[in-house]
């Protein structure tokens, strides 16, 4: 056997009844401290199926003290293979590693572009891409530029509720999306264009998305942008057809009309649970503590830096991720992408880490 797997080879004859029962009392040990160990090894909730892949940050695991490792490590795995394009539309970009694989495409030859918010435009990794040569926009508004999602050789789409920056890669509850399509990646470059060469931002934008709704290996994706394309109104679509249950994670929640859906499935019978970022708890229009008093399943997260996930899960069946908070600005100001996937084995991934946030929060 390979590695440390140092069982000799015994025939049945020489062992006798005992000797057997203790040799595979043995291997089933083995086995169980293996699958152990590769758990240990892989703190990293990752699962595919062809043309995804999930990423989901671990601020419990080693890697946060490391600060190597997360998510951002498979983006930069990504980006050192990129052929000639990385598009990058950034909130928040502070990670080392980021930067210094945008230079390291840039030094290729590879075409650069990044646009990110002006209340960070003096980090100084944001400088260092500036002196390196690469073109950054910033969108010069009070709304927030909030998009985080980089698109890869108009071929694959990263995209999610993490920023890239320490917090958010090692501290924060995060998940972070790899979208193959080249269909999706288009939607993505429009959406990247209309700011960086239109100075399109917030309002001014166009709804004018290629492919919103498309099929990927027999699955329905949709993808939107806010403001322009209403994304409110799709997900009180979704949560009207409702038939078994809802899980959401939300950093912020105060979109009324998101409370009322969610309170009219708990008096229909619907199962609906919540974690609710705990700083957002009591921000203005919280939705959460009117929800809470009257018997919603919603849980304060634990987590001493931020459960910065904006997730909900349909029926084990639906998934509606990416940056958008539930609130009124995510809508009406900043701009904002989502993606929703018809896809269980996706929803499966997002149970899990539902699972695990929901399980330390505080009832």
């Amino acid at each position: 056997m390979k590695g440390n797997r140092v069982f000799r080879r015994l025939s049945i004859s020489t062992l006798g009844a005992s000797g057997l029962l203790l040799f595979l009392v043995l291997i089933f040990v083995f086995f169980q401290s293996h699958e152990a160990v590769t758990v240990k090894e892989n703190p990293q909730v990752i699962s595919r199926d062809g043309f995804w892949e999930v990423y989901f940050s671990n601020p419990e695991g080693p890697e946060s003290d490391t600060l190597r490792g997360g998510p951002d490590a498979q983006l930069v795995e990504a980006m050192d293979t990129a052929q000639f394009s990385i598009d990058m539309a950034m909130y928040h970009l502070n990670l080392w590693s980021v930067r210094d694989a945008l230079i390291y495409a840039h030094q290729r030859g590879v075409e650069v572009r990044v646009i990110t918010d002006s209340a960070y435009k003096d980090e100084l990794e944001i400088l260092s891409l500036q002196e390196a040569g690469i073109q950054v926009v910033e969108d010069r508004r009070p709304s927030l530029m909030h998009h985080k999602f980089v698109v890869i050789d108009r071929n694959e789409v990263w995209t999610g509720s993490m920023n890239m920056t320490l917090n958010g890669a090692y501290r924060n509850d995060n998940h972070l999306l790899r979208l193959q399509s080249k269909e999706v990646a288009e939607d993505y470059v429009r959406e990247f264009e209309e700011m960086f060469v239109e100075d399109r931002f917030g309002a001014s934008s166009l709804s004018d998305t290629p492919y919103p709704e498309l099929q990927i290996n027999h699955q329905k994706v949709e993808v939107y942008f806010s403001p322009e394309d209403q994304v409110l109104k799709r997900l009180l679509e979704i949560l009207g057809e409702v038939d078994r249950s809802v899980e959401f994670l939300a950093y912020a929640l105060t979109t009324d009309t998101i409370g009322e859906r969610l309170l009219e499935l708990h008096r229909a019978g619907v199962k609906v649970r919540g974690v609710v970022e705990q700083s957002q708890v009591l921000a203005t229009g919280s939705e959460t503590p009117r929800l809470r008093k009257v018997g919603l399943d919603i849980r304060l997260d634990t987590n001493p830096a931020s459960m910065h996930h904006k997730v909900f899960i349909v029926d084990h069946e639906i998934v509606l991720l990416g940056s958008y908070n539930f609130t009124r600005s995510a809508e009406e100001k900043n701009d904002e992408n989502v993606i929703i996937l018809h896809d269980p084995a996706l929803a499966s991934q997002f149970l899990l880490e539902f699972e695990r946030i929901y399980q330390a929060a505080t009832p």
